[in-house]
This record gives structure tokens, sequence and C-alpha cells, in this order.
């Protein structure tokens, strides 16, 4: 499925009805889904450009950090590969049914309806059918926005540096779509995004003082600690500014 999720966000933006924030696109006909794909992956035939040494330093300056400092979030968020996306058009993902589920019951969403007509999406990601963890995940994924693309949006964790969907304003984005729009894109876009949800969340204090803990606290929630994610970034850290030079 190339440019998958271009396809989703261009589903997405064009089935508002109420305004920028509101995107179900429940009831859309299955011919005008398949035909917008279409057009969206037309649209879309750039590469993957990975991110370049400069384009962390001038990230790390706006931070005021080390350009380890961010390549160590990366490594826990997406791996050592340090790789934003899946496939062309399709980032990194965690589709996380609890946050689905949470995000839909405060639209008034009744999600048990659906559970045997989308049945990918209240499973976990079917690997052998997909291929890969991702491909799955990016299934979960169409299911989950074909029932409600805001909760979809929000219930679902983006890029190299998996930030949730529901944190879109934070990180300066103009709508739910322009986040996902920008997440689909290129790394610079996922990098950028990042830059300005931690200045927005007022966490760049903490990766300056290399206060792993306040910084995890703030990031990963109250449940950093069961993780180890303080601990595991410390040490990627460590390891990373051994072969850094800012």
């Amino acid at each position: 499925m190339p440019s998958f999720i271009v396809c989703l966000a261009a589903i997405s933006a064009l089935s508002l009805q109420a305004g920028p924030d509101t995107s179900a696109v429940t009831g859309m006909p299955d011919s005008l889904l398949v035909t917008d794909c279409k057009a969206a992956t037309e649209q879309t035939a750039d590469s993957i450009v990975p991110l370049s040494e400069e384009d962390y330093r001038k990230a790390a300056e706006r931070l005021g950090v080390e350009t380890a400092v961010i390549k160590a979030v990366v490594e826990i968020e997406a791996g050592r590969k340090h790789n934003g996306f899946h496939a062309s058009g399709m980032p990194l993902i965690n589709f996380d049914l609890t946050m689905f589920r949470r995000a839909a019951a405060k639209r008034g969403i009744k999600l048990s309806k659906y559970t045997r007509s989308h049945r990918e999406v209240f499973a976990r990601p079917d690997i052998r059918r997909y291929g890969s963890r991702q491909a799955a995940q990016h299934a979960r994924l169409a299911g989950a926005m074909s029932i409600d693309s805001t909760a979809a949006i929000e219930g679902t964790f983006w890029g190299m540096f998996q930030i949730g969907g529901f944190n879109w304003k934070k990180c300066g984005a103009s709508s739910r779509e322009d986040f996902v729009m920008r997440m689909s894109r290129s790394e610079q876009d996922q990098l950028d995004l990042f830059v300005s949800f931690v200045i927005n969340g007022g966490m760049n204090r903490f990766l300056r003082k290399k206060d792993w803990a306040g910084f995890a606290r703030r990031y990963n929630g109250p449940s950093y600690r069961k993780r180890r994610y303080h601990t595991r970034m410390a040490n990627a850290y460590k390891r990373i500014r051994k072969n850094t030079t800012d």
C-alpha cells in the first residue's frame, strides 16, 4: 500500500463536516475511499530522505542541547536504525487500542457495533496476514479511520519520536490532518514537530540538564520508571555521545 497514510490524511481532509477539528469518516462510500487514495498516492512519489547530521545540529541548537540527546530519544522510540518510516508515505506508528477507545468514548462513539465489521482494529496486529508489524498496524489504523478519523489519529503514536496524535496542537500543527500529513511527509517534518512539542511542553529544560527522569515523566507518562525509560535514555545518550561531535 504505497503512500497509504497520505491516503488516510486525504480522506480525513475531505470528510470535514462541522469544522477543522471534526473529521469523522463514518459512512463514506468505499468507492470514494478508493478514488481518493489513488489520487493521493499519485501525488506522493518522493522517496524517504533520512535526517542528516546538519538536520540534527539545527534542531539541537533550537533546543539548546547536544545532538546526542535528540538521537537518544529517537533510539528509545524508533530503535537503533533511527528510521521514521516503514515505507514511503507510511510513518512508523503504534496504534493504541486503549487510547482509541478513550478518544472514541469522548466523542460519544459506541465501538461495540464495529467489533465484527472492523475486526482488525480490535485484534492484535496480524503480522502473518500483512507481512510485518508496521503493515499490520497501518491496517488497524485504516480500519479505525473508517470508524472515526479524529479518534483514530488521537489513538495513534506517530513517527520516529512516537508522539501521540492527541498532542497535535503542542506540535504546532494547524489541525489533526496537518499533523498526519506532516508526519507522513518526511523525517524532517517529524523532527520539526518534535522540537515544537518539546518546547511547547516545557520539556527542553530537562533535556538541557540531562534530567532524564524529569523528561521521561513528561514525555512518556507516569509509568516511565516501569519501562526504565530514563535509564535506557541515559545509556543511549552515553553510547551515542562517544561517536557524536557537536
